[in-house]
């Protein structure tokens, strides 16, 4: 029957639709949720409609029925009354409406198999949305706990950021230190190298002692030199 494979191809659109499109699942459980109420209202629609031919069905076939056994109960008050060409005349009516009555009751067992699968089905479809409806707020209070654990991570991690850049300071600051150290050393050895130029220049002149002049103003006084 149509509506039954249009019922499946529905449903199954819905729902891959949703997960395709599948964003924030807050929002689309809502939307999945809204599109299932339409659903239902739909098969309902269609279920009454199955139901509605089922019944018509049922009653034409209760119908032939009861004129079968009219027409049989006719037949045996003739055969009682003597007129069995009577009885006969009922009785070729009543084969005629046999036939009938074997093609009412195919038409009706297939009504009565559709109405059945479609009470099925939407009997299901009531009992899932209930089932899905009290389970929404527990997919929505996992989602809100998904969102919080997310902060948390791009907190933490923004944590992860700053902890590198004050390791990116420390490692600065050591550079730095070591710049000033290195300075402060070459300043030491400059300061160093001055002193010892001028330990030198103090023993220069400690080579010009007032001992040497003398012996050298002697020298010259004997060379008859002034």
């Amino acid at each position: 029957m149509g509506i039954l494979a249009r019922f499946k191809d529905i449903m199954s659109a819905n729902i891959n639709a949703m997960i395709d499109k599948w964003e924030d699942p807050e929002k689309m459980i809502d939307q999945y949720m809204r599109n299932l109420e339409e659903d239902l209202g739909k098969v309902k629609k269609e279920t009454a409609s199955v139901m509605a031919d089922e019944t018509k069905c049922k009653r034409d076939l209760d119908e032939c029925e009861a004129e079968i056994n009219k027409l049989q109960a006719y037949a045996e008050k003739a055969v009682i009354a003597g007129n069995d060409d009577d009885a006969r005349t009922f009785l070729t009516k009543k084969q005629s409406l046999l036939t009938k009555k074997e093609a009412y009751q195919k038409t009706y067992d297939i009504a009565h198999s559709n109405a059945e699968k479609m009470r099925q089905m939407h009997d299901k479809l009531v009992n899932d949305i209930s089932e899905l409806s009290s389970r929404r707020d527990t997919i929505k209070a996992k989602v809100k706990i998904a969102k919080a654990q997310q902060t948390v991570n791009e907190m933490e991690s923004a944590m992860g950021n700053a902890k590198n850049n004050l390791t990116a300071f420390g490692k600065m600051e050591a550079k730095a230190d070591k710049m000033l150290d290195e300075a402060n050393a070459m300043a030491e050895l400059n300061n160093s190298g001055t002193e010892k130029t001028v330990e030198e220049l103090e023993e220069k002149y400690k080579v010009n002692a007032p001992e040497i002049d003398d012996e050298l103003a002697a020298i010259k006084a004997k060379l008859g030199q002034q």
